[in-house]
């Protein structure tokens, strides 16, 4: 948004930093897919005209007033605060799970319009889940999604090195799944279980919608979400922390 002395967006709180004794320094995802960083005066003040309006989470539109180094909140106004997920640690921590991938995976200044929407509709699907397993499921294929989006898809279908119809092991290293031969050859490859490999594809074919009202057991939503973090942490190369905090509460 370069060359604009105010502009107008909605976004989506990332994350907040303390800068000084009131204010914050706001990560967000633009409506554009960008990443803003913009600073909010006093909205670590008790009351605050932001206080309120710069939550974790939260959908707000704003108006931002562009800087040289950051840029400076002018105006705020919430859209959807997401208040289903506050008040439940694990709702939160798979919501903290959710902006940390979105955090990696968004750039100041590189717009992208798949983001913004999927990642409003994984916060919804945070709010919506009916027990721990479909958190465990929205965080799994949030990040599936947006990172094979980002050019990261795992091969699912056959394996990945010889093409083999009927793989039976999956490798994050390696990309997918991987025959049994092949396999041998691949330090981390792992076997998996036709129904796990099925939950996989279905972290990316399927809706959120269809993914919130599917029935699944508590050890596979929590397979599924540590494959996912896996996934991630080793094509972002990053560490995941609040991924890391879901998968041990």
């Amino acid at each position: 948004m370069p060359g604009r002395h105010t502009y107008r967006t909605n976004a989506i709180v990332l994350d907040r930093t303390k800068l000084g004794e009131q204010d914050l320094i706001l990560t967000l995802l633009a409506s554009d897919g960008s990443e803003v960083r913009a600073v909010a005066k006093g909205a670590r003040k008790p009351g605050g005209r932001l206080a309120a309006r710069t939550d974790l989470f939260s959908e707000v539109d704003l108006l931002i007033a562009a800087g040289r180094s950051l840029d400076v909140v002018s105006e705020a106004s919430l859209v959807n605060a997401h208040v289903g997920i506050r008040g439940d640690l694990d709702r939160v921590s798979a919501a903290c799970a959710t902006c940390e991938v979105a955090r990696l995976t968004c750039f100041d200044g590189t717009g992208d319009p798949f983001l913004y929407p999927i990642l409003s509709r994984a916060l919804r699907a945070c709010e919506e889940a009916s027990d721990r397993s479909h958190l465990d499921l929205a965080v799994a294929a949030y990040a599936f999604k947006v990172l094979a989006h980002g050019g990261w898809r795992p091969e699912l279908d056959q394996c990945i090195a010889c093409g083999d119809a009927a793989p039976t092991f999956f490798s994050v290293g390696a990309g997918g799944m991987l025959c049994e031969s092949c396999a041998r050859e691949v330090e981390g490859a792992e076997r998996v279980s036709p129904s796990l490999t099925l939950w996989l594809r279905a972290l990316l074919l399927s809706t959120f919608d269809q993914l919130m009202a599917a029935e699944i057991d508590a050890d596979t939503a929590l397979a599924l979400a540590g494959v996912a973090h896996s996934w991630a942490t080793t094509h972002l190369d990053a560490r995941l922390r609040a991924f890391e905090f879901m998968l041990a509460s």
